[in-house]
């Protein structure tokens, strides 16, 4: 006969087994709300990010490709709600300068497609320093001094209507665009199109790297001129009215938006130029007056961990930044693609240049001159 004493101690060790297995289940089927490699005090950003409530956001990012992130993030993160502000990328700039300047509310957090305006921002001072544990899986030119992070890998091409552009057309370098613009003139006369530089931050950030990359860009952009080119402030206008047959070609179009678009609208096709495209990273920073700055550290740290770069490539379809990180909306797929004729921009003061008042009205003044734009 067993005693009784022995029977309890048997029993309640086994239940305590039970206890423990049960509880390491429950916790293996819970994601953690940040991975394990983070700093152990890591969750003093979380609680505080939990007791701010909210974070605000002004980004040039499309709201329907953003959304997944914050259904992502929401889902890690039930306390901080998620206020999104969607501009264009000369929006972004503006309103929070104004804001700032005088002393109100404005962003936390700035996400935008036009690298030199937001590394601008972080220049003259409205940048938090923050290294982030993530900084180590991105590319050493997508971080400047633990302030800017570069967050996407977005090519930039040509877009073509494919039902009314023949194969044979379509232009595989800046040289052929030049040439077929050129050449069947009476086709693409006012049929061109591309960013007003003036109103569109990012597309100004093209154009002037194109100006520096480029040898023969002003003859590029007597083409252009000589073509009637069409300008839009953004990017969907000029795939709406490619698409409808309005314009046949567009030139420097951010290739995420147009692939996304290609994929449900036979008519649009695009292509990257075999001599060099220009690769776009959406920088993000944080504000260092947040009123919210532990919420943005959270968004920024979830944008660049592999949880949110997953994110971005297989639903945002923006193209990850991280080679951790696989699929056709990849760096590490583009740069199996294309290899060296891929140009990423890097997050640097380099990106200013063109931003010195005098050196951006002579610059918009050759451009007028050369591609017609008066």
């Amino acid at each position: 006969m067993f005693s009784k004493s022995l029977i309890a101690t048997v029993v309640g060790s086994a239940l305590a087994t039970l206890i423990a297995a049960t509880a390491i289940s429950a916790s293996a089927q819970v994601p953690a709300a940040y991975p394990a490699n983070y700093p152990a005090d890591y969750t003093k950003i979380i609680e505080g990010a939990k007791k701010e409530g909210k974070l605000v956001i002004y980004s040039a990012t499309d709201s329907k490709a953003a959304e997944p992130l914050i259904k992502d993030f929401s889902a890690l993160y039930p306390g901080v709600k998620v206020e999104y502000n969607d501009m264009n990328s000369t929006e972004v700039y503006n309103r929070f300068i104004s804001e700032a300047a005088a002393g109100g509310a404005t962003a936390d957090l700035l996400w935008s497609s036009a690298m030199d305006l937001q590394v601008k921002l972080v220049s003259d001072g409205y940048g938090l320093a923050y290294k982030s544990p993530e900084a180590a899986a991105i590319p050493a030119w997508a971080n400047w001094k633990d302030m800017a992070y570069g967050t996407t890998f977005e090519p930039i091409g040509f877009v073509y209507n494919k039902r009314l552009v023949p194969a044979d057309e379509v232009p595989t370098s800046h040289d052929d665009f030049v040439k077929l613009i050129s050449s069947k003139a009476d086709k693409y006369k006012n049929k061109v199109t591309t960013y007003d530089i003036e109103k569109s931050g990012v597309g100004f950030a093209f154009i002037t790297q194109d100006a520096i990359d480029n040898p023969k860009f002003w003859e590029l952009a007597k083409a252009l001129g000589d073509a009637g080119v069409r300008v839009q402030s953004s990017t969907g206008t000029m795939l709406e009215r490619i698409s409808s047959g309005e314009n046949l070609i567009g030139y420097n179009i951010l290739g995420s938006y147009a692939l996304v678009r290609a994929k449900k609208d036979p008519s649009i096709g695009v292509v990257f130029p075999k001599d060099y495209t220009l690769v776009l990273s959406r920088v993000m920073f944080v504000n260092k007056s947040a009123k919210n700055i532990n919420a943005a550290k959270l968004w920024l740290d979830y944008t660049l961990s592999k949880r949110g770069q997953t994110v971005i490539a297989n639903e945002s379809q923006l193209y990850a930044i991280r080679a951790d990180v696989k699929g056709e909306t990849t760096s590490a797929d583009l740069i199996k693609q294309y290899g060296a004729s891929l140009k990423p921009l890097p997050v640097s003061p380099a990106l200013l240049q063109y931003l010195d008042q005098a050196k951006r009205l002579a610059f918009l003044k050759q451009w007028k001159d050369a591609a017609g734009k008066k």
